[in-house]
């Protein structure tokens, strides 16, 4: 049986290795039963990361350019290709006994998509999926082709039976560093963005995690979640 409440924790900029040692100490306190199931909440600094299912040729540029942009490719250990991270996208780290809830990964990986949908439909942007692409997609706006972009990106790992890395969702990046990669290794996919879909109307980073984290908690199956940081329940 899922517990009540998710614990949610937002620790703000955080360097990506830093944010790697961060869940191996939390997977580890989870499985040994010292802290309750967390959602981490936070950004990186600019990087690219290759997990397992990541394809020769996904990293357009060379080595020199990354050099020059100070972007470091680092191997990770989720599922998934090649993706982006930097400020102005939301990432989340679930940390989460999938014990608990059946060992059904597929049907983690599904609850975490459909957190991300709900949380978007409260902005008023209407996502979707698509069937054999892990992830969060959109419709162009009007006036462009109609095609589907990517605005969501999920990639999970799990260890005895504790879910960690999790999912990044693209509120106010620049979108620009996409293009020195194929996301999640698919050449045809484009990326988006809340504030490219929404403009001025875009809200505040402080408002997008309080919503997100709420939806999650509901999407996964608790009956709601605790900001341990502010020890507020909601």
């Amino acid at each position: 049986m899922v517990q009540s409440r998710l614990t949610v924790r937002q620790l703000g900029l955080v360097p990506y290795r830093d944010g790697i040692a961060l869940q191996e100490e939390h997977v580890r306190a989870r499985a040994a039963g010292e802290i309750a199931d967390t959602l981490l909440l936070l950004e990186h600094p600019p990087v690219l990361t290759a997990g397992r299912g990541t394809a020769d040729g996904s990293v357009i540029a060379d080595a020199a350019t990354l050099e020059r942009l100070g972007l470091e490719v680092v191997p990770v250990s989720r599922g998934g290709d090649v993706t982006w991270h930097g400020p102005g996208q939301l990432v989340g780290y679930p940390i989460c006994d999938l014990g608990a809830q059946g060992h059904d990964l597929h049907r983690f990986l599904r609850g975490i998509e459909q957190g991300l949908i709900d949380s978007l439909k409260r902005f008023g942007i209407t996502s979707h999926r698509i069937e054999g692409r892990t992830g969060v997609w959109v419709v162009a706006p009007e006036g462009r082709a109609r095609e589907s972009l990517k605005i969501a990106s999920i990639g999970i790992a799990v260890r005895r039976w504790v879910s960690y890395h999790g999912f990044a969702l693209n509120v106010a990046p620049d979108l620009g560093d996409f293009e020195l990669i194929h996301p999640c290794g698919y050449p045809d996919v484009r990326m988006t963005s809340m504030q490219r879909m929404l403009g001025d109307g875009c809200p505040s980073w402080a408002r997008v995690q309080a919503v997100v984290a709420d939806e999650m908690g509901h999407a996964l199956g608790y009956d709601g979640v605790r900001n341990e940081s502010e020890g507020v329940a909601a």
